[in-house]
C-alpha cells in the first residue's frame, strides 16, 4: 500500500445511475460525507436516474451524457481529483446479439475517459470483472488471481478485457495513475430485470415460472453490492498506483441452487422452474481469490450470509413494484424472442 492515503472530494462516476454504480454513489454519500459526487450517464435502458433520486443535490450531480463525448468528458473531469469508471454495456445476451455497442462503450468510453485524466493529472479507477478471465472447470479447485491470464469467451468479456489492457497500458506508457478491480458477480437492490437474481424474482412475483440455462450447473461468485462499494472505495484511496485487486467474498454457489433458494424464500416449491436452452459460450465457473486486496487494504466483506442477503434483495423487489415494472415486459419480450 502507498504510504499516503489518497483523499478525493470532488469524484465523477460513470455509469452511476446503472446498479452497481447507483449502489457505489449511495455508498459514497452514506460513508464520506466530505465527498461531492457527479454521476455521467447516457441513461441507457440500464441507467435509470431514480437509482439515485432523493440523494442531496448539494453532495450528488447528474451530467447526463456519453463517455465517448470527449469534449464532455474533458469538461468534468479537469473539475475533478478522480474519476471512478463503472459505465459499461454488460449483459452477456445482448453482447452476442449486437457486439457493436460493447466495442463503443466499454473500449472507446474507456480511452476517452483514460485520456482526459492523463491530460489533467486526475486519478482514475477502473472497474472491471472476472469474466475477463474465462472460466474454470466445475471440478477444478483454483480460483482466480491477479496473474491469471486473461481468456475472455464473449463479446461483453473481450470489451472489458481490452479496457483492462489500455489502462495498463496508459500507467506503463503515460504514468496514468491508476488502479483495476476485477469483480464477481453482484446482487443487490438497483438490478435490471435483465440479469439473473431480479429476473427470477420479478417472474415469481408476477406469477410466472423461472426460467434456467442449460443443466443449472454453472457457478458464480456471488458478491453483495455494498461489500462491492467498499473495496472499490478502499482500492481507490489506498490502492498501490498501476496495480489489479480482485473483489470477492467467497460466494460460490451454482445457478440451479441460486434458483432453487429463491423459490424457498418466496414460498414456492424448489423445482417450480423451466429449463431452457444454454447461451452460447455459456462460462462454466467463475471463482475469485481476494487475497491481494485483503492481504495489503485490509478489506473484508461484511454481508457474509447469502440466504440473509438474497432475502433483504427480495424484498427490495417486493416493496419496488413501480421501479421495475416499466422494464419488465419488453425484457420478457426480448428474451422470447430468444428462446429464452
Amino acid at each position: 500500500m502507498d504510504g499516503n492515503v489518497f483523499e478525493p472530494r470532488n469524484i465523477i462516476v460513470t455509469g452511476g445511475c446503472g446498479f452497481i454504480g447507483s449502489n457505489f454513489v449511495h455508498y459514497v454519500v452514506n460513508n464520506h460525507p466530505d465527498v461531492h459526487v457527479t454521476v455521467l450517464d447516457k441513461l441507457t435502458y440500464a441507467g435509470n436516474p431514480e437509482n439515485i433520486a432523493g440523494l442531496d443535490p448539494g453532495r450528488v450531480e447528474l451530467v447526463v451524457g456519453d463517455i465517448c463525448d470527449a469534449a464532455l468528458v474533458d469538461r468534468l473531469v479537469c473539475r475533478a481529483d478522480a474519476v471512478v469508471h463503472y459505465a459499461a454495456e454488460s449483459h452477456n445476451d445482448n453482447s452476442i446479439a449486437d457486439p457493436a455497442p460493447f466495442v463503443r462503450t466499454n473500449v472507446e468510453g474507456t480511452f476517452t475517459l483514460i485520456e482526459a485524466c492523463r491530460r489533467h493529472g486526475v486519478r482514475y479507477h477502473h472497474v472491471s470483472t472476472d469474466e475477463v478471465y474465462g472460466d474454470l472447470a466445475l471440478d477444478d479447485p483454483a480460483r482466480f488471481t491477479e496473474e491469471t491470464p486473461y481468456r475472455p469467451s464473449s463479446p461483453y468479456s473481450s470489451t472489458k478485457a481490452a479496457s483492462d489492457m489500455l489502462v495498463r497500458a496508459w500507467v506503463r506508457t503515460y504514468g496514468l495513475a491508476a488502479t483495476i478491480s476485477n469483480c464477481s458477480n453482484n446482487y443487490g437492490p438497483y438490478q435490471h430485470v435483465e440479469k439473473f437474481i431480479p429476473r427470477q424474482v420479478t417472474n415469481i412475483l408476477d406469477g410466472r415460472r423461472p426460467k434456467l440455462y442449460g443443466d443449472g450447473r454453472n457457478v458464480r461468485d456471488w458478491i453483495n453490492t455494498d461489500d462491492h462499494s467498499s473495496a472499490v472505495w478502499a482500492i481507490l484511496t489506498r490502492g498501490r498506483i498501476g496495480e489489479t485487486y480482485l473483489v470477492g467474498a467467497d460466494g460460490e454457489r451454482s445457478n440451479i441452487d441460486v434458483l432453487r433458494a429463491i423459490l424457498r424464500a418466496m414460498g414456492r416449491d424448489e423445482d417450480d422452474f423451466d429449463w431452457v436452452r444454454d447461451r452460447p459460450g455459456h462460462d462454466r465457473r467463475y471463482a475469485i481469490d481476494p487475497t491481494k486486496l485483503r492481504r495489503e487494504l485490509g478489506w473484508e466483506p461484511t454481508h457474509t450470509d447469502f440466504a440473509s442477503g438474497l432475502e433483504q434483495t427480495i424484498a427490495w423487489y417486493r416493496d419496488h413494484e413501480s421501479w421495475w415494472r416499466p422494464a419488465k415486459e419488453a425484457t420478457e419480450k426480448k428474451y422470447a424472442t430468444q428462446g429464452q
